[in-house]
């Protein structure tokens, strides 16, 4: 598979900020895919980035459990050359942020815990081209098993007037329709419970609609300029306008399913589609369609100050979304809690994009 022409070879000394970043803090987010892909690699991207390149960096990674910045950007720098990435559109490389929510939560339906955040339903089913139905939009990756075979699945205002009633186990229940919404677009959270203990639910499934963001409903509706539009924009139009939460959000087909999950490690969040746990501020969604999951790649955004300081940073593909579509399009992982939603719901900016690609992979096509 050909290195894709969106790669321009670059060198180390044209990445903004390279030489000042903490090297060591993207080595270990590293080597957590390094010790994953140990017993399962990861799938090729269609850009060229092939998974099986980084069998030599994954095994030096795997060989060294501390590390200092200095010897990590030279462990990078021993095994990858960069690319800048360019984009096929005029409009450039462009990031946004996403994080973990906490939220107060019920075991049991009470009248002030009345959300549910729901199981696996017992008819739902993944759909691939072997098992599609004619007929059956190519889009939807989940359907519902029926006698007669498999149908498309019920959306989400289907779903909160009681469709699925009995064939899906309440996990947890909120107090709060709009902190269940955004635990949705999150795909994960960490729940306080009534008894005190912490538990946490992340993504399993998904209804298979297509996915709206509220946000861009409510600039289509013309209610928020869309220069304006954040987290906290949208989680304050709902609270000036209660009675039209369930419009809103209904505009939305998709509807996600989750599973229980642990919390080993307070410090990191939650284990996503790379098959690892996210590292705030290192871990990064990408199209996982286009990249190879375990890639570094080194992001520039210097109007992008939430994170403390004009963002350059060294970060390690290990989730994705389907809203993240594109080859320079990342969603960065703030961490969880308040103050991780804080920095992640105001973070969309143009950003530089430079993939780390394995040396063995190009010095070896270049032999």
């Amino acid at each position: 598979m050909p290195l894709s022409p969106l790669f321009r070879q670059a060198r180390y000394a044209e990445l903004p900020g390279w030489a000042g970043d903490d090297h060591a803090a993207a080595f270990a987010a590293f080597r957590r895919s390094a010790l994953h892909a140990c017993e399962k690699s990861y799938k090729s991207g269609s850009l060229g980035i092939e998974a099986q390149a980084f069998t030599d960096a994954f095994s030096a990674a795997r060989g060294v459990p501390e590390i200092d910045a200095e010897a990590a950007r030279r462990f990078f720098e021993d095994h990858f050359l960069p690319f800048r990435i360019v984009p096929d559109t005029a409009d450039g490389g462009f990031v946004t942020g996403f994080y973990e929510p906490e939220v107060e939560a019920s075991d049991k339906r009470t009248h002030r815990f009345g959300v549910p955040l729901l199981g696996v339903p017992n008819d739902l089913v993944k759909v691939d081209d072997d098992s599609r139905p004619a007929g059956l939009d190519p889009y939807l990756a989940f359907g519902r098993k029926m006698p007669d075979g498999i149908v498309e699945y019920f959306d989400r205002a289907a779903i909160e007037a009681g469709a699925i009633e009995g064939r899906a186990r309440p996990l947890a229940w909120l107090a709060d329709p709009v902190d269940a919404f955004f635990i949705h677009v999150q795909g994960a959270a960490r729940l306080h419970m009534r008894d005190g203990t912490v538990r946490r639910v992340t993504y399993a499934a998904k209804s298979g609609q297509r996915f709206t963001g509220a946000g861009r409903v409510l600039v289509d509706m013309g209610e928020i300029p869309p220069e304006d539009v954040t987290m906290q924009s949208i989680r304050a139009w709902f609270r000036d306008n209660p009675t039209r939460i369930a419009e809103i959000l209904h505009r939305n087909r998709s509807y996600i399913f989750f599973r229980e999950a642990p919390v080993d490690d307070p410090s990191l969040g939650p284990v996503a589609a790379a098959k690892v746990p996210l590292t705030p501020g290192r871990s990064v969604a990408v199209d996982r369609l286009l990249h190879t999951f375990g890639t570094p790649f080194f992001i520039s955004a210097p109007t992008l100050h939430a994170f403390g300081e004009p963002f350059s940073r060294l970060m390690i593909a290990q989730d994705t979304g389907s809203a993240i579509v594109g080859p320079a399009r990342g969603d960065l992982f703030a961490g969880s809690g308040d103050a991780a939603g804080e920095i992640a719901g105001v973070v969309r900016h143009g950003a530089d994009f430079f993939a780390l690609v394995p040396r063995t992979l190009v010095e070896g096509r270049a032999a």
